[in-house]
């Protein structure tokens, strides 16, 4: 499998491959099938170069050293970028080297897996860099982003739907939910709306007042 390089006016969301747990060959697909500029974190090369995925740079501190790393090393249209601060992971290295690209979109995988810190962390970067790139946060039971404060989209019937806070969230508002919220005030640790689901085919509408609220479109 293979993506080209091929950006015009980084109108399409750019492609980050973290070093976390890989999801399935169906995501990745769906991902390249735009042609994104591809960023791969340094720990992930030698699984992204099993797979035939052609990137366009790869990111990180480099504290390790790999065959593959060699081989990417000799491939001239590859992008090298050595981001030794350890002040930041490699993904948030990653997200701002978009940032600085003047991306103003990027999906990324492999974000989650065993590390509940790493999770969390790179969950939360969704809102740390809120105004400054959209993120969309892709495994193989979730899909992860940040609502706008008026929502709207079509969900078949049973969808698994979660709100998470990042934070206090006030004035929480839905339609078309098994469990409708109503001015409600969500805050990570105390009250969620995990575990909901749309209640038919049809709209969900998703309003709040103030604060980050995440939706997670979810699968077992």
């Amino acid at each position: 499998m293979t993506s080209h390089a091929i950006v015009k006016d980084n109108q399409e969301p750019a492609l980050i491959i973290a070093n976390g747990e890989t999801c399935s060959m169906e995501i990745i697909g769906q991902l390249l099938e735009w042609n994104p500029y591809v960023v791969v974190l340094d720990g992930a090369i030698t699984r992204v170069l099993e797979l035939g995925i052609k990137i366009d740079v790869l990111l990180g501190d480099f504290d390790s050293k790999s065959e593959a790393f060699d081989k990417v090393q000799k491939q001239q249209k590859i992008e090298i970028v050595h981001t030794p601060n350890q002040d930041k992971t490699d993904l948030q290295k990653g997200i701002e080297f978009l940032i600085g690209k003047g991306f103003s979109a990027v999906n990324i995988i492999w974000a989650t897996g065993k590390r509940a810190d790493h999770n969390l962390s790179n969950i939360t970067d969704i809102v740390r860099y809120q105004n400054k790139i959209k993120i969309v946060l892709y495994d193989n039971y979730s899909k992860i982003f940040q609502l706008p404060k008026q929502f709207k989209k079509w969900y078949n019937k049973n969808t698994p739907i979660s709100l998470m806070p990042v934070g206090k969230v006030m004035g929480v508002t839905s339609t078309g939910l098994s469990y409708d919220l109503t001015d409600m005030e969500l805050n990570l640790g105390y009250k969620t709306s995990s575990s909901n689901s749309s209640a038919h085919d049809g709209i969900v509408t998703i309003s709040h007042q103030q604060g980050d609220l995440l939706l997670m479109e979810c699968n077992d």
